[in-house]
């Protein structure tokens, strides 16, 4: 197989210097906050804790509430910023709560303008702590790192990368999220396609080396495009064709250039943190005794685990809302979300607008959050 020119160097570096090559492979200069951000969702916060904090300044937390808490806790950060923009000169005045607020504030650095404190206002984000899920990630892992380690690199690709499904699914082969991707690797049906079997009689995505073998081709087509390995996996998210588009509006292949300076209606929170969750579980990953103490990893298995269609699940969600883990039945419904458009709901599921304005006899495009819609 011949190698692209940023491979090749990559490939003659690690002769000499692995450490090297992997800090050129996997940068994350101008990404340590994001990346601490995340080390703190899979390692300190469980599945009952809501993380308030800001969206784009991630590691920018100010509190944590129990769920059924995090509405009136977001009213109080909300009230407590517009407290601070109206005493900018003032501070002194501030009440407890507004003080706590500005010191997390003053601490990450964020300038204190009145147009600063607006955004702040609005860019105010929640996020479930998944401690309890990543730990039985890593053991489960172990039924598959080995086979999915030689599976990588027989295509050629870096060997940490076989630590994305952490991000993903926790390795749960059974996993379908709500945009209606299945298995390890959480490919759509849409994506799938290109790489696998999936039809109502058979579902490659629920085989775990098949998945995994597609899972090596998409990375290694996402990086012979994109020619960097941040976008190439941050394409495994956002799609190829929207970070060949975000890389040329842009004008560089720096993903801590991309993330801060692109924007598009469809490049939003998971997008632009999907590297960074990605290098923060390869770290926790490799010293999950720091965290979580001795854990015995599951044992290498590799049954298949064909299915006639994807199972989908309801219960607990994942970081990003994606992965659900408790059975029921297979249902082809969604649940509106707050910000969602009908193009975005679309595109997910390999529909078209007007077939799913069609199914779901809408006049408009307009939508609510909490609307089910069928997407068949």
């Amino acid at each position: 197989m011949r190698l692209s020119l940023p491979r090749l160097i990559i490939a003659v570096l690690a002769l000499t210097s692995p450490a090297v090559a992997q800090r050129l492979e996997f940068p994350s200069q101008g990404l340590e906050s994001r990346i601490e951000f995340w080390k703190k969702v899979y390692t300190q916060y469980g599945e009952d804790d809501v993380i308030i904090h800001d969206r784009v300044h991630v590691n920018l937390i100010y509190d944590v509430a129990v769920r059924g808490e995090q509405a009136s806790k977001i009213g109080l950060v909300q009230q407590a910023i517009d407290e601070i923009r109206s005493n900018l000169t003032a501070t002194e005045n501030l009440s407890a709560t507004a003080r706590q607020i500005y010191d997390a504030i003053r601490a990450s650095g964020v300038p204190f303008t009145a147009a600063s404190l607006s955004d702040l206002r609005d860019n105010v984000h929640t996020q479930l702590g998944i401690k309890e899920r990543f730990r039985d990630g890593i053991i489960r892992s172990g039924r598959y790192l080995e086979t999915f380690r030689q599976i990588f690199e027989k295509e050629g690709l870096p060997g940490d990368i076989v630590l994305l499904p952490l991000v993903e699914s926790s390795f749960e082969n059974r996993a379908l999220s709500t945009a209606g991707a299945a298995g390890i690797w959480q490919f759509t049906r849409s994506t799938g396609r290109l790489y696998l079997s999936v039809n109502r009689s058979l579902d490659e995505r629920l085989d775990p080396a098949k998945a995994t073998r597609a899972a090596a081709r998409l990375l290694h087509d996402n990086y012979n495009a994109l020619g960097s390995w941040p976008l190439a996996i941050t394409a495994y998210n956002h799609g190829r064709a929207g970070m060949v588009r975000a890389q040329s509006e842009v004008g560089s292949s720096d993903i801590t250039k991309v993330i801060d300076e692109y924007r598009a209606p469809l490049f939003g929170y998971a997008s632009m943190n999907f590297y960074s969750e990605f290098l923060a579980a390869v770290d926790v990953y490799n010293n999950y005794e720091r965290y979580f103490g001795g854990l015995t990893l599951d044992q290498p298995s590799m049954k298949q685990s064909i299915a006639s269609a994807p199972t989908r699940v309801a219960g607990k969600t994942t970081a990003k809302g994606k992965v659900q883990t408790a059975q029921a039945s297979v249902v082809d419904k969604y649940k509106v979300r707050k910000g969602d458009t009908l193009t975005e709901i679309a595109q997910r599921f390999g529909l078209s607008v007007r077939d799913l304005m069609d199914s779901n006899n809408l006049r408009n495009s307009f939508i609510r959050a909490g609307q089910i819609l069928l997407v068949k």
